[in-house]
Parts: C-alpha cells; structure tokens; sequence
C-alpha cells in the first residue's frame, strides 16, 4: 500500500521544508531507498578521518549525528506505531541534545553504528509495510501538534535529508 504524500496539517509545521525535500509519495520506498543511501555513506567512512570530527566547536560529531539519527528514528516509529494503533493519547517531545550528550556515541566503533541504523530501518520497514490505507491516514497528537502516520513517517525522511546534507556540506564527508 503506497502511503501517499502528506499535505499539511499531517506533520509539524517546522518541517514542512525538510519534507518538501523528499521526492515522491511512497514512504516505503523513500526510507528504503534512503536507508541504501546512509549505509553506503557511512560504509565509506573511515574510522580514523571521522574520529571526534565536527564542523564546529559545540556541534556534533559525526558519530552523534549517526546515533541522533537512530534516535530520532526510533522515536517517530514508535509516534507512527501509537497513531497507526488509534492510541488517542498526547504523545511527549523529546530534547535531541539531552538524548544525544546522555550516552556516548563517540567512543563506538562506526561499524556497530551502521549496524544499528540498518537495524532500526529494518524495524521502521517492517512497521509500515502492512499499513492499510486509512492507517496510513489515521491522526494522533504528537509533541502538541497533530500528525498523520504518513506524516511521521515523511517527517523521518526529511529529517534525515537534512542531516545528510550537513554531514555533506558542513562536515564535508
């Protein structure tokens, strides 16, 4: 079942220009296709170049841009799996800096990080993949704005968009 594009008013309003981002109108194959596309950046990383690398003092390093991303991932699954379900409760934000300084992404080898990201894409896959049309459509409270699953899940999608660029741009990797 091809989810569709979300319009607004299915996803924050801050990320409509990350979302704008995205090509096409199939989540599934989006975060499919994208999940192919970090695995090869990431694989072609060396361990030694990326280590403790930031474009910035007080910016992250690749690694925490690696592990914010599995982070994020997670969160807006499990936003996408309590909407899907019909679970009408408020779902809280999270605070990216906290999740990021509060474990220690740097000392991981890149190798485990790759792991994990092809690991958690595998389960948001698997998590979307039987959705039906009116799962795909179904809304649900999430950090005080109102979202579609299909919304969550094009919202995972910019959000990574975005990293990669800066990884590209700032990081130049």
């Amino acid at each position: 079942m091809i989810s569709g594009r979300p319009v607004e008013g299915e996803f924050a309003s801050y990320a409509k220009s990350d979302i704008d981002y995205v090509i096409g109108d199939d989540a599934i194959a989006v975060l499919s296709e994208q999940g192919e596309s970090v695995i090869a950046l990431l694989e072609s990383l060396d361990e030694e170049s990326i280590r403790a690398h930031r474009y910035a003092p007080g910016k992250w390093t690749v690694k925490e841009v690696i592990g914010h991303l599995i982070d994020d991932e997670r969160i807006f699954a499990y936003r996408a799996l309590c909407v899907a379900r019909g679970d009408t409760r408020p779902l809280p934000g999270f605070e990216e800096n906290d999740y990021v300084a509060a474990t220690d992404f740097e000392s991981r080898p890149l190798a485990t990080l790759i792991a994990e990201y092809r690991a958690v894409r595998a389960a948001t896959l698997a998590l979307f993949e039987p959705l039906n049309a009116e799962e795909w459509v179904r809304r649900g409270t999430v950090n005080g704005y109102e979202a579609s699953v299909r919304g969550l899940a094009f919202h995972m999608a910019g959000h990574e968009l975005h990293h990669l660029r800066t990884l590209r741009e700032r990081y130049r990797i």
